[in-house]
């Protein structure tokens, strides 16, 4: 237990040490590091957040099933109702649609207007909600090989829209997550480089003395460390202000931005994955710095 102890002062020390030694560059590679980890904390919460827009708007997303003439919407409604895709399902009479239409076209005199057209030329609706946005398409096949279903109509350019706007945001946040990742681990190499230089005499005394590589060497790898996790950290510190910020802007506004609000609010669990993930990042961009800039050296 006493050696554990030994050892883990002994690392702590020469950590602080090594952190000490960086100057102004630790705070360049804690910079990159966190501009990193809060675009990539950013865009991985507006994709959750879109993706969960869009699974709302899918399943407010009707679907018009129009029936074939003399089909009642009562006769298909409940084997609809009972598929894997449907939420929810409305039937629509051709009389309640009648007359709805006569409303609407300001005709009080409904008789009237059947009798000249002798009878109701309409048929008989359902309104099908999807349980999912992607779901759509396939449940709109689905519907038009029913018997008795003359028509399926529904409009999903808006969920297509919010969808191709998910993927750009994706791909566009990949490129940039990359290029930052790059460019941190590149600063992080340069500043563990520099304080490895700094030290190179020590470093010398103690291969003299018989000291491993691992030993001599595991000390700057957790400086790296060390600066992925405080990088991380501010970022999560930020995000979270940008969204009480953001929250705070909102709260006075109309309906239909608290609906938004409200749909694009992250789970529990997301709320949880997120800082697990700039954390898991920031850990891997100071780990994979801190190995290139050791390597050189410890191969010597």
């Amino acid at each position: 237990m006493l050696q554990v102890l030994t050892k883990s002062d002994y690392l702590l020390r020469e950590t602080l040490i090594g952190l000490k030694r960086g100057g102004w560059m630790n705070w360049a590679a804690v910079s990159t590091v966190t501009v990193l980890l809060f675009l990539f904390g950013i865009s991985l919460q507006a994709s959750w957040q879109l993706e969960g827009l869009l699974t709302q708007f899918g399943s407010q997303l009707e679907v018009s099933v129009y029936l074939d003439t003399g089909i009642q919407a009562a006769d298909l409604g409940s084997s609809v109702e009972a598929m894997p895709e449907v939420a929810s399902v409305t039937t629509v009479t051709k009389e309640a649609a009648w007359s709805a239409l006569l409303r609407d076209m300001g005709l009080a005199d409904i008789q009237g207007a059947t009798e000249q057209l002798n009878g109701n030329p309409l048929v008989d609706e359902l309104k099908v909600k999807a349980k999912d946005a992607e779901a759509v398409p396939s449940l709109a096949q689905k519907l038009q090989a029913i018997q008795g279903v003359d028509q399926v109509l529904y409009v999903d350019e808006a969920v297509q829209r919010i969808s191709q706007l998910n993927q750009g945001l994706n791909w566009l946040s990949f490129g940039m997550i990359v290029v930052l990742s790059l460019t941190a681990i590149a600063v992080i190499t340069t500043t563990i480089r520099l304080i490895v230089m700094a030290r190179r005499h020590e470093i010398e005394v103690m291969q003299l003395v018989g000291a491993t590589t691992t030993w001599i060497y595991l000390p700057f790898i957790l400086q790296g460390l060390v600066l992925g996790i405080v990088g991380a950290f501010i970022a999560w510190g930020l995000i979270t202000g940008v969204q009480q910020f953001i929250a705070s802007l909102l709260a006075q506004q109309s309906e239909f931005i608290q609906f938004l609000k409200i749909t694009m609010r992250l789970s529990s669990q997301q709320s949880w994955l997120l800082p697990l993930s700039l954390l898991g990042l920031g850990c891997s961009v100071g780990l994979l710095g801190s190995l290139f800039a050791v390597r050189k050296f410890a191969v010597r």
